[in-house]
């Protein structure tokens, strides 16, 4: 089977990764359109499940991945500046090229093909080819190509945010919201590695256009923000990725979907299928388990076709849950000047549970979790469990079947 990927991000990657390892005489192309080492966007977050599923899928490649990843155990939600308050929660952060870097090493290790500054035009340029994977993005050139025949529905957030990094090591998963004279902004940060921290800025579209975001330069935005940020980030700078005209790239998030996932030998995954809000940290994830799906159904359904069905099924049913929460999660980001009128406590409950109705027992815990000595507690215990599957993902990895 002839197999070419366009995107070398993490679906791109990690699904010819799976492919070669089903069968090594899969011909396996991955074309991507920038440059070696150039990749947008600076840490990424996964959970322990990921992990797990890494393990079961190609040990070698989660060995790389574990060893490079950061973890962190506490949130805290900052508000104004004085009030803090603190929220348990475990997962792991890595820089994205440190991601990238040990998917491309472990693909070109089993064969595939991987070529860089390849632009594509036509999908006629990859006639002859069993499956083309579209795992370009978002914005996904490959899906339009030739009309919508995926019938691609993009809806446009209200919210305005800008992907930063910053030299401040954020040990703790960090939310901080400020009170401009133009109105609310507020940032999420998460370190990536001992270094250096993602830092997503994000407001309401009358806070961006008072602060004048839309008339400031890359280096004028960034000095603003530092600004309005000082105390959190403690003489620390704030960087950005300048887009190739040099403007500041600030986003709306686009929420896509598709009616259809395939269409002949073209099937989608990750943000070309589907995006989720940012705010809930699964992007990655859920590209590189798509990844995992495709490449399962291919090896166990009767036919090409008939694993593109299975492929498209059980990927929807899955993210069913995650896309409702990451709805959920950026309607209320949307409206946190509606939030931000109570105690840093209270506030930081309404934002942890953003996504659903919580049980009692929970805001409790929660309340008891203020306390330093209980939150040690609770961080011992989530240590202690880490420790505990980090143990058995090996060993689960290599129990047959």
């Amino acid at each position: 089977m002839r197999i070419v990927c366009v995107g070398a991000g993490p679906a791109g990657l990690y699904f010819s990764i799976l492919a070669k390892l089903s069968n090594r005489n899969h011909e396996v192309i991955v074309v991507e359109r920038n440059p070696p080492g150039v990749t947008y966007g600076w840490g990424v977050v996964f959970w322990e499940d990921l992990l797990d599923d890494l393990y079961r899928s190609d040990p070698e490649s989660a060995r790389a991945i574990e060893r490079a990843a950061a973890g962190w155990d506490t949130q805290e939600i900052h508000l104004r500046g004085q009030q803090v308050a603190h929220v348990g929660r475990y997962a792991f952060s890595m820089g994205r090229e440190r991601l990238l870097d040990i998917l491309l090493d472990r693909a070109k290790s089993l064969g595939v093909n991987v070529q860089f500054q390849r632009k594509v035009e036509d999908l006629s340029e990859f006639s002859g080819s069993s499956l083309i994977v579209a795992c370009d993005g978002a914005n996904s050139r490959i899906r339009q190509l030739h009309g919508n025949p995926f019938h691609t529905h993009v809806e446009q957030g209200k919210a305005r945010y800008i992907w930063l990094g910053t030299d401040k090591v954020f040990n703790k998963f960090t939310f901080a919201f400020e009170e401009t004279p133009a109105g609310w902004i507020w940032f999420h940060a998460y370190r990536f590695n001992d270094e250096a921290s993602t830092c997503i800025v994000e407001c309401p579209p009358e806070t961006w256009e008072g602060l004048g975001f839309g008339q400031l330069g890359p280096d004028e935005t960034l000095r603003c923000l530092e600004g309005i940020f000082k105390r959190h980030l403690e003489g620390h700078s704030l960087m950005i990725q300048k887009r190739g005209d040099g403007t500041t790239q600030w986003l709306n998030f686009k929420r896509v979907t598709n009616a259809r996932w395939s269409h002949g030998n073209v099937v989608l995954m990750g943000d070309a299928a589907h995006t989720t809000h940012f705010s809930i940290g699964s992007g990655t994830k859920l590209a590189i388990q798509d990844a995992i799906g495709l490449a399962r159904k291919l090896c166990a359904a009767a036919s090409l076709p008939a694993a593109l069905v299975e492929y498209e099924q059980e990927r929807r049913t899955a993210l069913t849950s995650l896309q409702s929460a990451a709805r959920l999660s950026a309607r209320w980001f949307e409206n946190v000047p509606r939030h931000v009128d109570q105690h840093a406590v209270d506030f930081a409950w309404a934002l942890l549970n953003r996504r659903g109705v919580p049980q009692r027992w929970r805001y409790l815990l929660h309340l008891a979790s203020q306390d330093a000595a209980v939150r040690d507690m609770l961080r011992w215990g989530h240590s202690a469990r880490g420790w505990v599957r980090s143990r058995l993902r090996p060993r689960a990895s290599a129990a047959p079947g």
